[in-house]
């Protein structure tokens, strides 16, 4: 099945929509997973640390942060507010934006390339938020994720490092930045169950 869908995204006639639904099934949909989130000066520095426990079971999904739980409302602007005052938010852990319902390509960025890989580059879109995502379209996989305010890029996620958790492999490392902050955090994911 897998082998199927990633020869299906090589074509250039998978539509936005498609794309983005493929990348959904490479996010688990029960799963418990346990990391540190690091924020980091420019020089890299740490200048605070937090353990996360992030389980998703029957589509909902809970987030511990320092053994205490953090869950926003249904307020799409708490979606995107920091988390203990680093670049991290619910959206970047969760990925929730991959399900938001306003999809399109973004044609003057087609075929840009994350890391080597050719991607996809999808906007997504929900109320007043947007955040422009880039897939690859040989695997389907989340690659680099932006989220902008008007017409100006504020945050971007990427991964860095990627491991094998069983048979999942998956991104153990992700990178987030805030535009104009000077400083990026960490993402670690050291456990997956």
């Amino acid at each position: 099945m897998i082998a199927l869908l990633a020869s299906f995204l090589i074509s250039t006639n998978a539509t936005a929509r498609e794309l983005v639904a493929s990348c959904r099934t490479m996010v688990p949909a029960n799963v418990e997973l346990s990391g540190r989130i690091i924020l980091r000066n420019r020089k890299g520095i740490s200048q605070a640390e937090h353990d996360y426990v992030l389980s998703r079971s029957n589509s909902v999904t809970r987030l511990t942060v320092d053994g205490q739980p953090c869950a926003p409302s249904s307020d799409s602007s708490q979606r995107s507010s920091s988390i203990c005052g680093t670049d991290v938010t619910w959206s970047d852990l969760t990925l929730d934006y991959l399900w938001w319902d306003d999809i399109s390509f973004d044609a003057a960025r087609e075929g840009e390339s994350v890391h080597g890989q050719v991607c996809a580059v999808v906007v997504l879109k929900k109320g007043d938020r947007t955040v422009r995502i880039w897939i690859d379209r040989k695997t389907g996989a989340l690659m680099q994720a932006e989220e902008f305010e008007g017409d100006r890029a504020v945050r971007r996620l990427w991964g860095t490092r990627i491991k094998k958790f069983g048979e999942r492999w998956m991104a153990n490392v992700l990178e987030v930045e805030t535009a104009g902050s000077g400083h990026r955090t960490k993402i670690t994911v050291e456990e997956l169950k």
